[in-house]
Order: C-alpha cells, then sequence, then structure tokens
C-alpha cells in the first residue's frame, strides 16, 4: 500500500511513498508523474516529463529507432487515444 501526502490546492507537487520503496511525483496542476528512488531523484524526472509534456525534447526519427534496435517499419503509427492527446 502506499502513501501520500495531501494538500487542498492544485499547485505543486505531492509524493506518493510507494510500497517498493520508490517515490512518485505529481505535479497537481498537470496530472503529470514520475518516480524515483529518492525525492531528488522523482523531482528531476518529473522536470523531464513536465518538459516534455509541455511540448518540449525533440521527435523521435527513424535514426533514433534504429539505434535503440528497432525496426522503423514495425513501429505502429496510429494516432494516438484521446485522452493522451
Amino acid at each position: 500500500m502506499s502513501s501520500t501526502t495531501r494538500s487542498n490546492n492544485n499547485e505543486g507537487v505531492e509524493f506518493v511513498h510507494e510500497d517498493n520503496g520508490q517515490i512518485t511525483a505529481v505535479d497537481l496542476e498537470t496530472g503529470v508523474a514520475s518516480y524515483g528512488d529518492t525525492k531528488s531523484e522523482a523531482l528531476t524526472m518529473l522536470a523531464e516529463a513536465l518538459e516534455l509534456h509541455e511540448g518540449g525534447g525533440e521527435p523521435v526519427t527513424d535514426a533514433d529507432l534504429e539505434a535503440w534496435g528497432l525496426d522503423p517499419d514495425e513501429v505502429d503509427d496510429k494516432p494516438l487515444p484521446d485522452f493522451m492527446s
């Protein structure tokens, strides 16, 4: 069972302490979350997730897929479901 610290506003970060020892950091305004082994690591990962959520970062290219050992022709190009847009 995980535990969490709750606040009554929609700003800031909520930390969830998972049963496996990891800590999940949730941005209360966007609902974006990420995790790490420490609060610091969870916040670092959350910052990256928020940047990507806001449109930052670079698109994945076929060259990236090949570098990661994935076949670009086998990657599904279906549109994202509404909840992920």
